[in-house]
């Protein structure tokens, strides 16, 4: 028992870490973009990775199960109209300088947490979790009136919707990853609206300057999905053909001089030795021929 409990909060721990570092460095570097697009691109992209998941784990049946009840469709889209909101507040924060305001936010939700479980779950609150939350009370109206001086909404609002969420997820019993893509599959809809109209106007940041290259891609990364579910493996050859298109286009169409354009063609001339060998590898396999069985006895 202790042994599990210390794993969960060295993960959780970890994971905590991740996302108040690694999380913050990344959203801070692209905070040049709108951050309503960055909120689309976040559903888009969410939606979309949990697909292939739900695809390689094999959990449709899962997903199936849980979108015929409408109880917990009722609830899944509340919870995804909640995890927009905090989605959408907190990569606000991060573009506008007031992560403190955020990160008060998730400080105090665990707290908001236990007054959520005493008031809708009834849970029992012990004589230390009163105090905390006493504790935590304190500390916002002092924020408030003496350090802060002005409501930190933003911290509230992240607090607030995160620990409604969790409330709301605790109704039900459904996957966490399968719960997730339901409540973005019903965000997406207004994700895509959203896209239409600042692509419309001219106001996104993010462009396919080249839809040939992007298409390329896609079709590829498609093929390799293809033949991973039907053969359980992936072909070395595939990425190696995206990476030696990408640089050959690279080199054709921008303005590369010097050292740089030498690099560049080396690293094609290696990506086609490398299929050359793959091929002269398949090739021999092929004239050797399967080994029978007990052939090396």
């Amino acid at each position: 028992m202790n042994k599990e409990f210390n794993k969960g909060l060295l993960l959780a721990g970890f994971g905590s870490f991740w996302w108040g570092f690694f999380g913050v460095i990344y959203f801070k570097y692209i905070a040049y973009i709108g951050h309503i697009e960055l909120v689309v691109h976040r559903c888009l992209w969410t939606a979309f990775t949990l697909i292939l998941t739900t695809f390689f784990f094999s959990k449709w049946n899962i997903f199936f199960k849980i979108v015929k009840n409408k109880s917990n469709l009722f609830y899944l889209f509340i919870s995804g109209f909640l995890i927009f909101i905090n989605w959408g507040v907190w990569i606000y924060a991060i573009a506008t300088n007031r992560i403190i305001d955020a990160s008060f936010g998730y400080f105090i939700m665990p707290i908001l947490s236990v007054m959520l479980g005493y008031l809708f779950f009834k849970e029992k609150l012990n004589k230390k979790r009163v105090f905390s939350i006493l504790l935590v009370i304190l500390s916002i109206l002092f924020l408030i009136i003496v350090s802060i001086k002005s409501l930190p909404w933003v911290g509230l609002i992240v607090a607030l919707s995160w620990g409604f969420y969790n409330l709301v997820r605790k109704k039900i019993n459904v996957d966490t990853d399968v719960g997730l893509l339901i409540e973005s599959l019903f965000i997406l809809p207004f994700a895509l609206l959203a896209f239409y109209l600042i692509a419309s106007k001219g106001y996104n940041d993010f462009q396919l300057s080249d839809p040939s290259m992007m298409l390329f891609i896609y079709l590829e990364i498609m093929q390799m999905v293809n033949i991973f579910f039907s053969t359980g493996k992936i072909p070395v050859r595939y990425p190696l053909y995206i990476g030696m298109f990408a640089l050959a286009r690279h080199i054709s169409f921008e303005e590369i001089t010097g050292i740089d354009s030498l690099y560049l063609s080396a690293s094609v001339a290696l990506l086609a030795v490398a299929l050359v060998a793959l091929a002269y590898r398949d090739k021999l396999i092929d004239k050797k021929g399967p080994e029978l069985p007990g052939a090396d006895g």
